[in-house]
């Protein structure tokens, strides 16, 4: 299932997201409403690792965000290349301390929550990446230890030029796909540390967009406004739980940048809401399926 923006509007990740988060919040999600949305990410993720728009376009941090959170909601993540997802999106960091939306790009305040706040996700599913490492080509000594019987492998078959197979064996992963990992559970999900450097980041936000008069800006020189606003805050709240045990769990002091008092309300990193809105939209929408 294709979804569009708006009628006779553009189909893209963003779109998927749009819909499948607003589905989700409101107990509604089911497989008609997730059917293809996943097959149509996949054709989305680019050789650099990174989720792009549509599918042959350039990977960009916000259809990232939208398509990794996609996945995760539709309980799919595990078919994504995360390893080379992680690797894109945490060389994004630049030297600024902020990240960059795309590759060889100045950075921006907004990429703080859409680039930061992927890498968050990512926190509570490193045991699916590991899998994925562990399910890596097999070389050849292992190759011949599967065909003695002395590793457990799954296998599949390519064409040669030639036009003969070839059968290539991979570490099996078992637990592949299994397991829930939206809503609310996906927030009490135990996570490690953070995947990117927190405290540089909240160091760009606060010291080159933050705005003294008020408000947030894209970088200096820049002029403030509502949208970079939200995104700088969001991905300052995510930077200073990104050490918390659980989302809704108070970080460690030393993970704020500042004074304690610096901290902000936790956000639910799947939706971007205020966790209290949050769990008060689940408990309301719960009851009405």
């Amino acid at each position: 299932m294709l979804i569009r923006m708006h009628h006779t509007g553009e189909m893209d990740v963003r779109a998927c997201y749009t819909a499948i988060s607003v589905a989700s919040l409101l107990n509604i999600l089911d497989f008609e409403i997730t059917k293809g949305v996943g097959d149509y990410i996949l054709r989305c993720q680019t050789y650099e690792g990174g989720i792009a728009g549509e599918p042959g376009s350039e990977a960009h941090g916000g259809y990232t965000f939208c398509g990794l959170a996609t996945m995760i909601l539709i309980n799919e993540v595990h078919r994504l290349d995360l390893t080379s997802l992680i690797d894109w999106v945490a060389f994004r960091q630049g030297l600024e301390c902020g990240f960059q939306g795309r590759t060889n790009k100045l950075v921006d305040g907004c990429y703080s929550f859409w680039q930061g706040g992927s890498l968050f996700l990512i926190q509570r599913l490193l045991s699916i990446a590991e899998n994925q490492i562990k399910s890596l080509p097999m070389s050849i000594e292992q190759e011949q230890l599967s065909m003695e019987g002395n590793v457990d492998s799954a296998a599949f078959t390519v064409p040669k030029p030639d036009g003969s197979q070839r059968q290539i064996h991979y570490f099996e992963n078992k637990d592949a796909g299994k397991g829930s990992a939206t809503g609310l559970d996906f927030i009490r999900t135990t996570n490690g540390g953070p995947l990117f450097h927190s405290i540089a980041l909240q160091q760009y936000i606060l010291l080159c967009s933050q705005v003294l008069e008020g408000g947030f800006k894209d970088k200096p020189g820049k002029a403030r406004d509502h949208y970079h606003s939200c995104y700088c805050l969001s991905g300052l709240s995510v930077s200073q739980y990104s050490f918390s045990k659980s989302a809704d769990s108070p970080p460690p002091p030393n993970a704020v940048l500042g004074l304690y008092s610096n901290l902000l309300e936790p956000v639910h990193p799947l939706y971007n809401l205020v966790l209290d809105k949050y769990y008060k939209a689940h408990e309301f929408f719960s009851v009405m399926s």
